[in-house]
Formats: C-alpha cells, structure tokens, sequence
C-alpha cells in the first residue's frame, strides 16, 4: 500500500493519523501536485492529495472515501461507527473540521498573491467560516471527553488534523484562547503516536 501526498497537508495528515491507529504498513510517498514534475495527476486526475494506491494499484482518493476504505480494511481499533445515527453523526463532525480547514486552505492561498491582486473580501469570507465552525464544534464538543460517543473515532482525528494545520498556517487566530475545550483535547490527542509522529513542521 502506498499513500502519495505531503507532510504540510491535513487531508495527508488525517490519513497517516489513521493508517496509523488502524495499524497498517504503507510507504509514505512525497509528492506535492503543485510541483513541476509531480506525478499526482497520473493517480487523481483531480490533481489533489492525498492518494492511496492500494494492493491491486487502485488510486482511492479524496481523505473521506480512503479513510473509510482503511477503516473497514481491517477490525483494528474501529474509527467509523457501525451505527447508522452514530456513524452519521461521526461524518458530521468530519465534514464541519474538512470544511473550516478548506476555509484555511483558501485564506492561505489568496495571501499567497501578490497583494494588490488579493481580495480582502474572500478573506473575510472564509474566515467568517472557520470563526462559525470553531464556534460550533467548541459548543458541541462541550465538556465532553470525545468529539462524538464515548470513544476516540475519526470525529476526533478530523478536528485535530483542523486545529494543527490552523496552528501551522494562521497561528494568528489564537483559538486556544477562545476555545479551551478545544485546545484540551488538541493537547490530549497530541499525546497520541500518530499524531506526534505525523505532526507538520513549518515548510511550503
């Protein structure tokens, strides 16, 4: 099994988080699809990461159908409820930190323009979706031990790879302070071996 995409992004994260949980061999290969050369688009002709070629040289890609495959590739620690009200709820909770992270992926990368070509409006547009999600998944969160059940799931591994890749792209945000139910479970997760083996260093 091999897993192509980068060490800075949190859809890459979240897959290594759950490879790792779930205690499956891969070769992480490195490969960031804005380079000249790179080869992700001969696997995802979408030209995104992360991408998964699994034994028969299948490409499965996009972070939510992998780890889905992953999680019923094998019984070890069980990451996506059998449960349909539970499972649904888990996906939920998926789908709000994807969606605040697409928000820092489309903040990051306006700045990255020249600045008289950037649109202070987009900013503000996507940050007005990542001050609503912090908001909800910190109300929903409450003073629950997990995201979602009374069990570390996928719910918990999608939030934490969000918060991370906020900490490493708009640090400015300071939302530990805002939220400190959320800065503890950061803290808790981040004593995990897969996420500290999987922890971004600050590069391109």
């Amino acid at each position: 099994m091999k897993l192509i995409g980068t060490p800075t992004s949190p859809y890459t994260r979240k897959t290594r988080v759950v490879l790792a949980e779930k205690r499956i061999e891969y070769e992480f290969v490195i490969d960031a699809p804005g380079a000249a050369h790179s080869r992700v688009p001969d696997y995802n002709p979408l030209g995104k990461v992360p991408v998964l070629i699994i034994d028969d040289d299948t490409a499965v890609f996009d972070s939510r159908v992998i780890v889905e495959y992953l999680d019923s590739a094998s019984p070890v620690a069980r990451l996506i409820p059998d449960d349909t009200r539970h499972r649904i709820q888990v996906r939920r909770w998926e789908a709000l930190a994807d969606g605040c992270t697409d928000a820092v992926v489309a903040i990051v990368t306006e700045k990255r323009r020249r600045e008289e070509r950037q649109s202070s409006g987009w900013i503000s547009h996507q940050q007005g979706k990542i001050d609503r999600a912090l908001r909800a998944m910190s109300e929903e969160l409450a003073a629950k031990s997990w995201c979602s059940g009374e069990f570390f799931n996928l719910s918990d591994i999608a939030v934490g790879c969000c918060l991370g890749y906020l900490d490493l792209r708009l640090p400015e945000i300071n939302w530990p302070k805002a939220y400190p139910n959320l800065a503890r479970l950061a803290e808790k997760l981040a004593q995990r071996p897969s996420f500290r083996d999987t922890a971004p260093l600050k590069q391109p």
